[in-house]
């Protein structure tokens, strides 16, 4: 049976006006005791309401939400610049909410957009609320995943070839003659871009014969100090480290700020690469070789996706997961040592 406003007014002790002042985010009228009652009950009783507006008889919004899990990192603005292109040039409005990596808020934000009649959902997930993705898909309802796959869970995606982004940098690594390159990387477990590009580093090593040792693989936690120690840690207890692969742009910034107080030099002294291509890459000293990623495309794609399971609702579009290739774009910070004095 459907839940309705009447059946929500009922179940808070408030009136049907109450209730719709506040799905549309008009608190002025209420104490916060009597807002926080009545979402209670809304998500209790799994209330979503016929449409956004009175009188839209169509149940058509022609919005899109979006969660991201870190609009701290650049590599999303370019990400949400395909996107929201995309949703302007179909007709679409977008919705954009930062998760901060935080299943619970993730939640939240999905819960507002339903309360809101989103027509589709775009999302680079927490990993958190597996019973909503499945949700989803058992509903068909118009879902795509970005960046990070979700396991178990049949969905369409637009994901990046991390393998082959990490292969690419580590064998530049190897064909300028270094071979104790080491690896930064946030903890890894459960993220599909973090452990495929791990794994790449390791395939790159073995292509090549060479030993993939278990002390050069540094999994750090998301602190810049924590950053700064672990890379001085490693550079003063091993003297023959020759590189460092950096997963991550801001990652990357820890790296060299940490590789500066201890007085050396890139490359002279370590070579660097960096995982994303951002505005200050290449004005960065020395400016810095990275692997780029179709950014924008990845959020072109991903809104295209979302907007024809939008228009084929009422069918079963197959499953589809659409992987984008990295190339490397090499500047001065990955050249080999001798080279700079030839």
């Amino acid at each position: 049976m459907k839940i309705t406003i009447a059946d929500v007014a009922k179940k808070a002790g408030v009136s049907k006006s109450t209730v719709s002042r506040i799905l549309n985010g008009n608190y002025e009228q209420n104490t916060q005791k009597t807002i926080d009652k009545v979402l209670k009950v809304i998500e209790e009783m799994d209330f979503q309401p016929n449409a956004l507006a009175k009188g839209l008889k169509s149940n058509k919004t022609n919005i899109i939400g979006i969660v991201l899990s870190n609009l701290k990192n650049p590599f999303w603005a370019s990400v949400l610049e395909g996107v929201e292109d995309e949703c302007r040039s179909s007709g679409f409005n977008l919705m954009i909410c930062n998760s901060n990596e935080n299943p619970s808020v993730e939640r939240d934000h999905i819960k507002s957009f339903q309360l809101k009649q989103v027509e589709g959902i775009i999302i680079n997930t927490t990993l958190g609320n597996e019973d909503i993705y499945k949700d989803f898909t058992e509903k068909n309802f118009p879902f795509v995943t970005i960046n990070r796959k979700i396991p178990n869970t049949d969905v369409n995606g637009v994901f990046m070839d991390n393998i082959e982004g990490a292969k690419i940098a580590v064998q530049h690594f190897i064909d300028n003659g270094l071979r104790e390159i080491a690896i930064f990387i946030y903890p890894t477990e459960g993220v599909s871009p973090r452990e495929e590009r791990l794994e790449g580093y390791r395939q790159a090593l073995q292509d090549n014969s060479l030993v993939v040792k278990e002390e050069l693989i540094k999994i750090v936690g998301e602190n810049k100090e924590i950053v700064k120690k672990e890379v001085k840690n490693l550079l003063s207890s091993h003297q023959k480290v020759e590189a460092i692969f950096s997963t991550n742009n801001i990652l990357t910034l820890y790296v060299m700020e940490a590789i500066r107080e201890l007085g050396l030099k890139v490359p002279q002294d370590i070579a660097l690469i960096g995982y994303d291509e951002t505005v200050w890459s290449m004005h960065l000293n020395p400016p810095l070789t990275t692997v780029y990623q179709p950014a924008y495309k990845m959020g072109e794609l991903a809104a295209k996706k979302v907007i024809e399971l939008i228009n084929n609702k009422e069918q079963k579009i197959p499953t589809e997961q659409i992987s984008l290739l990295p190339n490397l774009i090499v500047r001065q910070s990955s050249i080999q040592r001798s080279q700079l004095n030839e």
